[in-house]
């Protein structure tokens, strides 16, 4: 039998993919995102075990071959597709730098349409580049005046490890202030999500700057940043 390549993996996948589908959990998950989505109805510990096996598949291959797998699954157009994608590229984090950077930019203007893909590429794996390079957090600033909702969004859910480990204030402000005039859900949620993951080791800091910018984040925004503030805080921000 001739060794596993791209093409064939994916249609491997597919055929996976399809055999664990449950038309009952896709029906909710299409209920779930409020948005037309694309699934097979697959559920998440199984998406995990596939990711798995797949991981030890593709470990040896050159980045080149890795690359094209992941093309053919974000083509599939399935949500778990592009789920079982990501999670077998987050096992490679420690390797992502900028080439990869540029790859998953391409990813997020081509094929992401959808919060979950958004996030999962965005907090996960640009987030590991940024990680291992600092300097690519400076092109996020530009990407807020992106009209791909997915692409403004991505610019704040990219920093959200940053913000855990208490780096990049500056780049979390800078971004942050771009993103508070934006009137889209998918975006003032992912930028109220950045600063209540700033908040917990950067909380003088997040507060100051929310006081100062309220009247321009809109209530969503705000209530999503104060979830993890003290009783104090989150009353004086919303008040």
């Amino acid at each position: 039998m001739n060794p596993p390549n791209p093409r064939s993996l994916s249609l491997v996948i597919d055929r996976r993919l399809r055999d664990l589908a449950d038309p009952a959990f896709a029906k909710g998950q299409r209920r779930f995102f409020k948005h037309e989505i694309s699934t097979y109805g697959v559920r998440t510990t199984d998406l995990h075990a596939a990711a798995r096996d797949v991981y030890k598949i593709v470990k040896p291959w050159p980045v080149e071959e890795r690359d094209e797998l992941m093309d053919r699954l974000w083509r599939m157009k399935g949500l778990e597709a592009a789920g079982l994608g990501i999670y077998v590229y987050r096992r490679f984090a420690k390797t992502c730098g900028e080439r990869e950077f540029r790859l998953f930019e391409n990813w997020v203007d081509r094929y992401v349409n959808n919060w979950a893909s958004c996030d999962g590429v965005a907090s996960w794996l640009m987030a590991a580049s940024i990680g291992n390079c600092p300097h690519l957090a400076l092109e996020l600033p530009g990407w807020t005046g992106s009209e791909n909702r997915w692409r403004k969004r991505a610019s704040a859910v990219a920093l959200l490890q940053e913000a855990k480990a208490g780096r990049g204030i500056e780049i979390i402000r800078t971004v942050a202030g771009l993103l508070l005039g934006v009137r889209d859900d998918m975006v003032e949620k992912g930028v109220g999500w950045l600063l209540k993951e700033t908040y917990p080791k950067r909380p003088v800091e997040t507060l100051a700057f929310l006081m100062d910018r309220r009247g321009e984040a809109s209530r969503l925004t705000l209530r999503y940043a104060a979830e993890k503030m003290t009783d104090g805080d989150r009353r004086k921000l919303l008040s």
